[in-house]
């Protein structure tokens, strides 16, 4: 029998050894193909957050912004701050970021179709990234998007080709774990990994579909990325 889902209220009471067997647990529910109802979804979610310090507390602020796929247009934004409760913890950054993330998905009118993040899913030490971990609490697939490389245990950054849409695995101990990705000639690649609920080769189309002529990483992180900059700025002068 599958145990409850941790209310994020009792994140902060965890030590390091309950996130690691919380994330353990976790990792062996994560479905690695497409849960979509459908081809593929007509909504995806974006989703960033941005900290800053105030005196002796941290604090962050977590932007979602909802894009229809095929015309990338905007349908809705939420947001969501407050204090950072949870410590830094190599590999648990989930436990920091979730509630804010909850609270500003709690925000959106509709659930959308699949829900991206600026981060990793199963590319993690555990297999159990941002990604993965919030799909749970989110009832929906999720995928990570992350701009910079997480290095695992037994997996090497992949050799790439610099033209548009190369793609390499991310390999360790013969498993696949996520995929490098040149979204435009001449820029740095981007790290794909599924969350929950989508295959690799999906996420990968979708990062590379979504992604467009103004920036190397996907529009829905992009856009949540610049949502964060623009509310942390508005709230460090409030």
């Amino acid at each position: 029998m599958e145990e409850e889902l941790l209310s994020p209220e009792d994140f902060p009471s965890l030590t390091e050894l309950d996130c690691i067997r919380i994330q353990e647990e976790l990792a062996c529910r994560v479905v690695q193909k497409d849960d979509f109802g459908a081809p593929l979804p007509r909504t995806v979610a974006g989703v960033d957050l941005a900290y800053w310090q105030e005196g002796e507390e941290e604090r962050a602020v977590c932007c979602i912004v909802v894009l229809d796929r095929e015309s990338r247009s905007v349908l809705e934004k939420a947001e969501a701050h407050g204090m950072v409760r949870f410590p830094y913890l190599p590999g648990c950054f989930a436990f920091r970021e979730l509630p804010l993330v909850l609270e500003a998905a709690a925000g959106l009118r509709e659930r959308p179709g699949l829900f991206l993040f600026d981060g990793n899913g199963v590319l993690h030490p555990r297999g159990l990234g941002l990604a993965s971990h919030a799909s749970f609490y989110l009832e929906a697939p999720a995928m990570g998007v992350a701009k910079h490389y997480y290095r695992v245990a037994g997996a090497e950054p992949p050799l790439l080709g610099d033209a548009p849409g190369s793609q390499a695995d991310i390999v360790a101990e013969g498993k696949i774990l996520g995929r490098a990705l040149r979204t435009h000639a001449g820029v740095k690649p981007v790290f794909v990994s599924v969350g929950n609920g989508i295959s690799l080769d999906t996420a990968a189309q979708l990062a590379l579909a979504l992604t467009g002529p103004e920036s190397h990483i996907p529009a829905p992180t992009r856009l949540a990325d610049l949502e964060t900059h623009l509310w942390r700025e508005k709230l460090r002068n409030e």
